[in-house]
């Protein structure tokens, strides 16, 4: 059956010629690039942890150079910026334990990277897909959704309460709670960022609300996006213009 993820009606939600342009005429529009091998290596550090497996700094490096090694030929790469994101990196491992620790104090771990693949009430043509990067429960019974996030410095509340940016933790929330049986009112949501330039609290979780409301926003949205792909529609969004990797390309002139 087909699917639709976050990421897709994110990127629906950007401009629907763009995702007429990756997602179903498959063009290219971003590679990759150190930032992303830098998400990737912290990423999978922060699984680690979280799983009490041994990660040091240096298996940072290992992961980071790894993830480089798989960009594209053509990718440019910054030397220095990768020299500045090895040293950043090293300083971000030995935090995450203790911010896990600090945050929710007594935890059990549910699930990494738990996979989801359900049904999306009065659609039957498509199924939501997703991964959630974190489940875990803690001693009063609540359950925690949360997503590791890299970025420079943090977020400013404009970010935080950015309806698109949450739209992802209040959809698995709702999605997690169908596949678990789990009331939605015993699920939290959070993120948790890994900030690469921060000289302190270079790891910082902050919940994010995901009540009724905004759940029937996030699943209005979903269901716009799936309407309109379903019936090919793909007007494009002339304010994300300026943010595109296909402006004034052969692809959108």
């Amino acid at each position: 059956m087909a699917h639709i993820s976050y990421s897709e009606m994110k990127d629906w939600a950007f401009c629907a010629f763009y995702h007429k342009l990756t997602r179903i005429d498959k063009v290219q529009g971003f590679k990759g690039n150190a930032f992303t091998a830098f998400g990737t290596a912290v990423h999978s550090i922060c699984e680690r942890k979280l799983l009490k497996k041994r990660a040091t700094e240096e298996t940072f490096v290992q992961e980071f150079e790894k993830c480089l090694e798989k960009l594209d030929d053509d990718v440019q790469i910054d030397q220095k910026l990768v020299d500045d994101m090895r040293h950043q990196g090293q300083l971000i491992v030995p935090e995450i334990e203790g911010a896990l620790s600090d945050y929710f104090e007594d935890f059990e771990v549910v699930a990494v990277e738990l996979p989801l693949y359900e049904p999306i009430d009065g659609e039957i043509d498509y199924k939501f897909k997703g991964y959630i990067d974190a489940v875990v429960k803690t001693p009063d019974g609540k359950y925690h959704v949360f997503d590791w996030k890299t970025t420079s410095w943090g977020w400013d509340a404009k970010r935080r309460g950015d309806a698109i940016t949450t739209y992802q933790l209040t959809l698995y929330k709702h999605f997690l709670s169908k596949k678990m049986e789990i009331d939605p009112k015993s699920i939290e949501t959070h993120f948790a960022l890994l900030k690469r330039t921060a000289k302190n609290n270079r790891v910082e979780f902050f919940r994010v609300t995901s009540g009724p409301r905004k759940t029937e926003n996030a699943l209005n949205m979903l269901n716009k996006a799936l309407y309109n792909i379903k019936n090919k529609r793909y007007i494009k969004n002339r304010l994300s213009c300026n943010k595109c990797n296909f402006r004034h390309t052969e692809y959108c002139p």
